[in-house]
């Protein structure tokens, strides 16, 4: 599976009722597949459109009740109406969903079983946010033929999907660490770099285990989300990063790993000492003569 691509392609996106904020028609140059985009209000009057009752795989997000990771439950639909209707009814914490469809109407059960459960393995791995999903469903058997299928389609929809604001499905993409930076603290040393997403800290890393009693709610709640997942592990006093791990900006990256309030663009610096601040007013041609 290729979650990545070189080569160029365009997006349609099609607001059939001409709400910025309303239903999406998403469709890709060359691809068989279709997705929908709606907000969860919009349930009761978009499930009258055809692509509702085709069969699908589907992504329900909403925030959090606590910390900086959103909340998604995957899962798939045959068709997916009645799968959405149901979430509507009992669960609480969506706001937006998503989901994919064949507009040949090629998917089918297997096909669709197999997307639900990579998907599911795709976002525990990337542990960028909280499932809803309780179990992990097994990959169903398929030829080698219906595999190659549900693959490519699959690695449309990861291409898709970052494109519509959904990255819980990425781990950091590898990249040249040209403009490496570091954050020195008490019983703090971390490494990391700016992406296209926020701010990357590298694996291996340590933060600080004991919190001050100033510490935000916020980031408090974060470093508890990210140590129940696993990324950080105690270790003597540190807690240790098990992954690269990208964060929504550098302040909440240098804020976990300080366990206090900061400003990351003043605590991380380059190895010759220039502050991220410094580095990117200098970059804007802001930075004072």
């Amino acid at each position: 599976m290729n979650t990545e691509s070189s080569k160029p392609f365009s997006l349609r996106i099609f607001m059939p009722e001409g709400q910025v904020d309303g239903l999406k028609i998403i469709e890709k140059s060359n691809w068989s597949g279709r997705g929908v985009v709606f907000p969860r209000a919009l349930l009761p009057e978009g499930k009258r459109r055809e692509e509702f009752n085709r069969t699908g795989v589907y992504v329900l997000i909403g925030p959090s009740e606590s910390g900086d990771l959103p909340t998604v439950y995957i899962g798939q639909g045959d068709p997916v109406r009645p799968r959405l209707e149901s979430h509507y009814a009992r669960k609480d914490f969506w706001t937006q969903a998503v989901f994919f469809v064949s507009k040949d109407e090629n998917l089918n059960k297997a096909h669709i079983g197999y997307l639900e459960a990579k998907l599911i393995r795709l976002a525990k791995e990337a542990k960028r946010a909280k499932l809803d999903n309780l179990n992990e469903p097994v990959l169903p058997s398929m030829s080698e033929m219906d595999i190659a299928d549900a693959e490519g389609f699959l690695d449309e929809v990861l291409l898709c999907l970052p494109v519509l604001g959904v990255t819980v499905f990425a781990k950091p993409k590898p990249m040249a660490r040209r403009a490496a930076f570091f954050l020195k603290g008490r019983d703090c040393e971390a490494q990391g770099y700016p992406s296209t997403e926020g701010f990357v800290v590298l694996a291996g890393s340590k933060a600080r285990a004991e919190e001050v009693a100033s510490i935000h709610g916020f980031t408090s709640e974060l470093r508890a989300d990210l140590q129940e997942m696993g990324l950080l592990v105690p270790e003597g006093p540190h807690l240790r990063l098990t992954q690269d791990y990208t964060f929504t900006s550098p302040s909440s990256a240098a804020a976990v790993f300080m366990a206090r309030t900061a400003n990351g663009r003043i605590e991380w610096s380059d190895a010759a000492g220039n502050t991220l601040k410094t580095l990117q007013e200098r970059e804007s041609g802001e930075e004072e003569l």
